[in-house]
Formats: structure tokens, sequence, C-alpha cells
């Protein structure tokens, strides 16, 4: 367990003593952190040690920036030239809902950049400013076409982040009723695959094959191996759809190009993964002016039905208290602690560079 401001501060340091400016730094480990707040370890602080590793190599650039290639009033395109994905991508969301608020709809894209962790964080600039937002990105190909043995696809992951009318625009707002879809079309996302097997534990049967092609339990294997597509056939088709967007429309790399962030041996390789995020104003689209209170029936009819709303009860990462405790496993830390910076401590008050940020108007 620790202070989620002093995890913050944690991650942050090692990213500077790694190259990184500070802002960037900053936002990267909010929103690390953020995913394990979010219960999302497996996208949390556990990847930093890979992102660092990556970044001493070259094959992720700490003093990279997202340049614009292409800008046509509502659609924005990025070079990341091989930067850390979750600022970049956070960026092009925020560059997205900026622009869906003056034209009712826009769209920006990520090339050249990197794996960005859990893919619904990238709804919170749309949601901050009651906007619709569908977020797409790609990765290795870890995934085969339904009754074939050879990896095409990755875990093709999709988000989707719909406001509530509780979400504000002003800082220390409440999320409230927002709704956020967050999910791989694969059985599973890799990175529960890659905590397993930190752990030693066993996964679930149906989750993954070997190498060989053939159904396995073993966590370690699974990484070397492949998933199965979510729901078949189906989910091969989302899957495809997915890296259609981010792989092939954003690029530059489709997912049998681009290299796994699990395997060292890759470490000096840059990505070159592909995002889009795609945000609209619900309110252009509503008939009668009755979207947000149909929407609130919709929420409130799942509850009342005994049912979970997606993404219900996950804060954004501006409402998250720094002083609040998360659940970070203590081999974690211990391993971040080892890394250049990491022995950096938060000041007493636990409120840091990132505690600051967390808070601020453009969070």
């Amino acid at each position: 367990m620790i202070a989620v401001g002093t995890a913050r501060d944690l991650a942050a340091s090692a990213l500077r003593a790694a190259g990184v400016p500070a802002d960037k730094a900053d936002r990267t480990a909010q929103l690390l952190v953020t995913a394990d707040v979010w219960g999302v370890g497996s996208h949390g602080l556990m990847r930093l040690p890979r992102y660092l590793a990556r970044l001493a190599a070259g094959g992720l650039r700490a003093d990279a920036e997202l340049t614009a290639v292409r800008t046509t009033g509502p659609v924005v395109a990025f070079d990341g030239h091989d930067g850390l994905g979750h600022w970049q991508l956070w960026d092009a969301a925020a560059a997205a809902a900026e622009r869906a608020a003056r034209y009712g709809v826009a769209a920006a894209s990520v090339g050249n950049s990197s794996h960005c962790g859990a893919l619904g964080l990238y709804t919170a600039p749309a949601l901050r400013r009651g906007l619709v937002s569908l977020v797409f990105s790609t990765g290795p190909a870890v995934m085969a076409p339904p009754g074939t043995a050879t990896p095409l696809l990755s875990t093709s992951p999709l988000a989707a982040g719909v406001p509530g009318a509780a979400t504000g625009t002003t800082p220390g707002s409440q999320s409230g009723g927002h709704t956020i879809v967050d999910l791989a079309t694969s059985a599973v996302a890799r990175g529960r695959i890659a905590a397993a097997a930190r752990r030693g534990e066993p996964l679930p049967a149906g989750w993954a094959v070997d190498t060989d092609g053939l159904p396995t339990t073993d966590a370690a294997a699974a990484l070397t191996g492949m998933l199965a597509p979510m729901g078949g056939a189906k989910g091969f088709a989302l899957a495809f759809l997915v890296e259609a967007l981010a792989g092939a429309a954003v690029g530059p790399a489709l997912a049998t190009g681009v290299p796994d962030m699990f395997d060292a041996a890759s470490d000096t390789e840059p990505q070159r993964i592909g995002h889009l995020v795609i945000t609209l104003d619900p309110a252009l689209v509503d008939v009668d002016g009755g979207g947000p209170d149909r929407l609130a029936r919709l929420r409130a009819d799942v509850t009342a039905a005994g049912g979970r709303v997606p993404g219900a009860g996950k804060p954004l990462p501006w409402e998250i208290d720094p002083d609040a405790v998360v659940d970070i496993a203590d081999d974690v830390i211990a391993e971040l602690r080892s890394w250049p910076g990491g022995d950096t401590h938060a000041p007493p008050d636990g409120e840091g560079t990132c505690g600051s940020l967390s808070r601020s108007a453009e969070a």
C-alpha cells in the first residue's frame, strides 16, 4: 500500500532520471497510477520498469515531441517520434476534445508512438467537456484468426467514454455519472497475462495458447504464445476493425511489425504504434434534447437490475486525492526504487509535482 501522491512522485522521478521532461514524466506517472487506482494494476506501475528499460536501450525516446503532420479543421494527425504513449495519447485526446467542442465532431491520431496503458484513461479529456469519445490502439501481434496458428492482430483494445449529467468542467468537479468502456478484443488483456506471470499464478483455461498453438494455463508460456479472441469469430472481427483503424489507417506499423515490449531483446526497437481518438458532442445527435435524461434512466435501470454500469465509480485523474492509499505490490515499488531517481521520496505532505498536476485546470 502506498499513497497516490507518493506513487506518482516515485514514477515521475524515475522517468525524469531517464531523461523524460518533467511535464511529460508527471503526466505519464499520473496516468500509470490512475490505472492502479482503477484496479487495473496490469497497466499501472507494474509496467514502468519495462518503459524505463526501453528508454535506456533507445527503443523509446525520452526527448520525443508530438508534432502535427496534418491539420484540417476538426482532424489532426500527430507524429509521436517514438515517445512514451501515455502523454502522447493524452495530448491527442485533449486536442480532439478541444476541436470537438468547436466543430461538434473531431478526430486525432498519433503514429510512431508506443504502448499507452489502460485505454479508458484517454476518454477523460472528452468527459471533462461533456463529450463522447472512442479510442483505439494497436500493439504487437498476439492473436491469430480463429482456426489458425499465425498471430496477426494485437489485443486490439478499444475504449469509449459517455458523459453523465454530473460531469463538470472545473477543477475538483466530480465525474458522477460517466460511463467508461475499456476492453481488449482478445479473451483477456495481455497485461493480465504479464501480471499472472510475475506472480507465478496459473491462467484460466481458454485465455491463451503456447507457441505450438496448444491451450495453456502457464502465464509465462502464454506471454510468448498467442491469445484467443474474445467471443471467437465475432471478437476477431472487432479486433480486425481496431487494427484497420489504429494500425492500417494511422500506422506506420501493422501489429505484425510492432516489437513486443515484454521481450527485452527488442528494447532497442521503436514500437511505431498507432492510436486514434474520435470525439463527438452528443447534443448534436440528440433529436429532442432528452439524451441526458435517457442516459440517466439507462444507468439507473442497469443498477436497479443488479448490474454494474461500465466504469462506475472510477474517478477521473484530477479527482483522485493524492493522500488516498492505493494497493500496489511491494515488489513493484521495490523494483522502481532500484532505478535511478527511484529513491526520491515525496514531500512530507505527499504533494509532489504530480499531486499539483492532478488538480490543475489542465488535468
